[in-house]
């Protein structure tokens, strides 16, 4: 499959489903694992749907919801107000799992499934659990909240949240994951990772400029069809990373917000470099101090 700036983004969709925000299926992304969507609910509905052959993480974006389900129920999952306002639930389902989500207050989620062979227990993941780091430095400064991290009791999938402040850059310096590598100790060095970047603005009318390009070691450079695209990504885009570097930048007077799924050929984050621009963290001087962008006692 060839990509081209058009494939790579997944615009909102009208499709007329209520409630449904995007979506992004392995037949349409071509590729094999990844399938995400994203919901919204007013107070008082429901969404129902099973996840056959696929493990499942439920992430809350905004809002409160119940969730009952044939592996268990849960009760007022989720608290921010939105994306900006604070650390997320989640919630983890293995396969074949029938679930229904209840809003109680307005409410949106995505839905992230990766194919799956083995099962692991459904877990709740809180505020609590959630891994904060603040990344890179100077221009470079971004929080990285990881939900599902590698580690986690799962078979492929990993979940993090991204916040990058206006006139900052992350996924930087570039970073791919489309080959799979072990050492000579057996140890993962780089994934074969599916990537997607669900985005969301601090205000309606921001964006952000997402570059992806691929390696001559990466299997559609070496295929003959090789990515070099700059994409523009707007409020609820879906931006697709299939293969190669993927770097973002963020406009200044806008705090760009994505969540990243990935799932492949390992749960892991492990990635290489774009070797011309790796230096640049030899220079980092400072942390960006608009960096938590909220409170972190949750």
């Amino acid at each position: 499959m060839r990509y081209d700036t058009a494939r790579l983004v997944v615009h909102p969709l009208c499709s007329g489903e209520p409630g449904l925000i995007t979506r992004v299926t392995p037949q349409q992304a071509g590729w094999q694992f990844l399938h995400v969507e994203v919901r919204r609910l007013s107070a008082g509905q429901t969404h129902t749907s099973e996840n056959g052959e696929r493990e499942l993480a439920v992430v809350m974006l905004s809002g409160s919801v119940d969730v009952s389900s044939n592996v268990g129920a849960w009760r007022d999952v989720g608290r921010r107000e939105s994306v900006f306002a604070g650390l997320p639930f989640a919630l983890y389902l293995p396969r074949c799992a029938r679930f229904t989500i209840t809003a109680r207050t307005d409410a949106e989620f995505a839905l992230a499934w990766a194919s799956a062979e083995r099962d692991y227990p459904p877990r709740l993941i809180a505020p609590k659990d959630v891994i904060v780091e603040i990344r890179g430095g100077d221009q470079c400064t971004r929080q990285v909240n990881t939900i599902i991290p590698p580690g986690f009791a799962c078979q492929r999938l990993v979940v993090v949240e991204v916040y990058t402040p206006g006139g900052n850059w992350s996924s930087y310096p570039p970073h791919k994951h489309d080959c799979h590598k072990v050492d000579a100790q057996g140890q993962v060095v780089e994934a074969d990772l599916e990537e997607v970047y669900f985005y969301k603005f601090d205000r309606p009318e921001g964006y952000a400029y997402q570059r992806i390009y691929t390696d001559p070691e990466s299997p559609l450079h070496r295929a003959g069809a090789p990515i070099d695209a700059l994409v523009l990504a707007r409020q609820n885009d879906i931006v697709l990373v299939p293969e190669g570097y993927h770097p973002v930048a963020s406009p200044p007077g806008y705090t760009t917000y994505y969540l990243n799924v990935l799932a492949g050929s390992a749960q892991s984050l492990a990635n290489s470099e774009d070797p011309r621009f790796a230096w640049v963290k030899q220079t980092y001087r400072a942390k960006d101090p608009r960096l938590p962008i909220y409170p972190l006692e949750q």
